[in-house]
């Protein structure tokens, strides 16, 4: 008898013991769970933003503490563009690939060549390009063109000699059978056809001055009906400059000035209308050549 009470005190014991290793080990993943919280994922403006300000800043940083050597440097042109294009190269690289942010810059520079071509054919004082991460790049004038004959000439220089570089990266593409080159071919083309919106700043608003100013009108609203289908920051910039552009040159309309930049002959803008309307054609088949279906 003694032996069977042994027996069931011992089993008591042991299924005491386990019921309180349970406990201690729910207890002790509840106490590792209670500061746990659900992983969520990042919104990708937030992700692009974290990415970018930490060079954005250094970049700030760096130019406050040496302006003064950077206001030197910038003084001699192309150095200005090296180093400004190295910028963007760099900036575009945080979003895409290394080749595709120098391939980039690379198109961005033939475009804004042809404007400084044409402006020295016409013995206008022109600087040489510089860049701005995620605007594009750019070139000032310090002279007007004498009417809008030859501003258009030099608006339209760009987007004709940027299609040409485009070219050449389709033709590389299609000699080594590199997908990138043809890729980088449509960007291109899609920068020049985006360039010829008939908007200023644009070259294609530039252009169409030579033709009649309601293309301003036309462009604008393109723009607003753009923004509201697919909103962009640089889009708003451009609706914003271009608004400005077009009441500044809508007021003056009527002057003795504006009349006489504005006066050009048929043919001339016949001539406008002819390389315009054919490059935008151009530009528009060109990127269905050369666009590549992604299999997902």
């Amino acid at each position: 008898m003694s032996d069977y009470r042994q027996e069931e005190r011992e089993r008591e014991e042991a299924v005491d013991w386990a019921a309180r290793s349970r406990a201690a080990e729910e207890e002790y993943n509840l106490s590792q769970l209670r500061g746990y919280e659900p992983v969520h994922p990042e919104p990708a403006w937030r992700s692009v933003v974290r990415k970018l300000w930490v060079p954005l800043a250094f970049f700030g940083a760096l130019f406050w503490k040496f302006k003064a050597a950077f206001l030197v440097v910038f003084k001699f042109k192309f150095v200005g563009t090296a180093l400004s294009g190295l910028v963007s190269v760099a900036a575009y690289a945080l979003l895409w690939s290394w080749w595709f942010a120098v391939g980039l810059v690379v198109l961005l520079f033939i475009h804004e060549m042809g404007h400084v071509l044409e402006a020295k054919r016409q013995g206008l004082p022109v600087s040489a390009p510089m860049f701005i991460p995620f605007l594009g790049a750019l070139i000032t004038l310090k002279q007007l063109p004498d009417d809008v004959w030859r501003e258009a000439r030099v608006a339209l220089a760009g987007p004709i000699i940027g299609t040409l570089g485009a070219c050449a990266f389709w033709a590389i593409g299609a000699a080594t059978q590199r997908d990138f080159f043809t890729a980088m071919a449509y960007v291109g083309f899609f920068l020049n056809l985006f360039n010829l919106l008939p908007i200023v700043p644009l070259d294609g608003g530039r252009a169409v001055a030579a033709l009649h100013p309601v293309f301003w009108l036309v462009g604008l609203a393109g723009l607003v009906a753009l923004m509201i289908v697919a909103p962009n920051p640089i889009l708003i910039l451009i609706l914003v400059f271009g608004g400005m552009e077009l009441w500044n040159r809508w007021r003056h309309r009527r002057t003795e000035e504006a009349q006489a930049y504005y006066k050009i002959t048929r043919g001339q803008r016949i001539a406008v209308a002819v390389v315009y309307l054919g490059l935008a054609a151009f530009l528009v088949l060109a990127m269905g050549a050369t666009h590549i279906e992604r299999d997902l």
